[in-house]
């Protein structure tokens, strides 16, 4: 097959450009597989590039480099393709709109995936017939604003499939009722590490992830704090960075001083590769309110940890088998997080049965199977023809026409609020 990615900027770093990479790379093993990038801001991707697949832009936002596009004037008209509704729509613009559009309606492939539902959106709105259209969710449905639901709602009726990386998600996609759409769970994959599985007798416990307040790290040191009291030669390491909106490093680092835990409570900032980082360790933790999937969950567990998690929704109940490679426990709950932990920490024996549970129920995610069940579906539309169904092309021109007439709307009304706000 010939398979072509739609991914907002390859050139950046996050879960899910490292998923498409990691994905695209096996598949490159079978198949003829190209990335396109919509942005770049770099020469070279963050990540380095997938061994054997095409990465190449269609906008670019180097300011040193020959093919600058943000002088364009295109450049700086607001997008009227790409949905209002996708928290990316300030960076993109008529240029965008145009270079997408020429990409789509050009491109010889038999699968097109999207990546983000922006782009999912721009798919079903541009591409021509022929090519099987595939939406991959790497969030989930309910964390969307209105604006985008409704037109997810609307126009994935004309996408061949949707695959999300959890069945609870997958559950919200079907409650939709997008006719003639498959709708699939298909986890992210995660390659083994190529640092030896960790030693369940270090005293260390990980966790990984931006330091936001959705990640919890203050119940997590209160959890842990319970444990080191008696447990004085345990560790605890939280590997992330802050971003400028929510920096809780400095709130973070009082709150262990308060509680008597430096030199037993490290945050180490950020770790690439982290996998080299999580195999220090011999229990890793995650407090979230909530996670799409739980990448650093599989990752600590193809590194031989069990793990102590929120049982939040979307993700960690999928993963984790409780009281066999890890623990799950109500999101919040201070008592009950110090309690799991402990339950591992006294247990040599648990933690190491645990240890090695966790290390063989994560080959479930590696690259080779979760690319066979990529290809079995992709395989089938394919061989069916499914590409571009055309029953539902007069229903998505209707709501696509909706969509931005009440877009319209709304602008109008947030104008008229500054007016009022300005002239108060």
């Amino acid at each position: 097959m010939r398979i072509s990615f739609l991914l907002h900027n390859g050139y950046h770093y996050g879960g899910t450009i490292r998923t498409t990479f990691t994905l695209a790379e096996e598949l490159a093993k079978r198949h003829e597989v190209e990335i396109v990038s919509v942005f770049r801001h770099r020469d070279r991707p963050f990540l380095g590039l997938p061994a054997g697949v095409t990465l190449r832009h269609l906008v670019d936002v180097r300011k040193d480099s020959p093919g600058y596009d943000g002088d364009h004037p295109d450049h700086h008209r607001p997008a009227e393709v790409f949905p209002r509704g996708d928290g990316r729509w300030k960076q993109y613009s008529a240029l965008t709109d145009a270079r997408i559009g020429d990409h789509l309606r050009g491109v010889e492939a038999d699968v097109l995936v999207g990546t983000r539902p922006g782009l999912n959106v721009q798919l079903v709105r541009q591409a021509r017939r022929g090519p099987v259209l595939v939406g991959q969710e790497h969030l989930i449905l309910d964390g969307h604003t209105f604006r985008l639901r409704r037109d997810i709602g609307h126009e994935y009726a004309l996408l061949d499939a949707v695959t999300t990386v959890t069945e609870a998600d997958a559950r919200a996609y079907r409650r939709l009722k997008l006719p003639g759409v498959r709708v699939e769970s298909v986890p992210n994959s995660v390659p083994a590490p190529s640092a030896p599985p960790a030693d369940p007798a270090v005293r260390t416990v990980v966790a990984a992830g931006r330091l936001t307040r959705v990640k919890r790290y203050d119940l997590l040191i209160d959890a842990f704090a319970e444990v080191a009291a008696d447990h004085p030669d345990w560790r605890l390491r939280i590997y992330g960075s802050g971003d400028a909106a929510q920096n809780l490093k400095g709130p973070l680092t009082r709150q262990i001083e308060e509680r008597g835990l430096t030199g037993q409570v490290f945050l180490m900032g950020s770790a690439n590769p982290l996998e080299p980082e999580l195999a220090k360790g011999s229990i890793a933790a995650v407090t979230s309110q909530r996670e799409s999937f739980g990448m650093t969950i599989v990752e600590a567990m193809r590194c031989g940890l069990p793990v102590v998690s929120t049982d939040c929704p979307h993700g960690p109940g999928e993963i984790i088998e409780h009281g066999v490679d890890g623990f799950l426990v109500p999101v919040d709950d201070t008592a009950a997080f110090a309690r799991a932990l402990r339950r591992l920490v006294e247990d040599d024996g648990l933690r190491a049965s645990a240890a090695r549970a966790a290390l063989d129920a994560s080959e479930r995610f590696d690259p080779v199977r979760i690319a066979a069940r990529h290809e079995a579906l992709w395989g089938e539309l394919v061989e069916r023809g499914a590409g571009r169904r055309t029953h539902g092309q007069g229903r998505a021109a209707l709501h696509t026409a909706t969509g931005r007439a009440i877009d319209a709307v709304y602008d109008l009304k947030a104008r008229v609020g500054r007016l009022v706000r300005r002239f108060r």
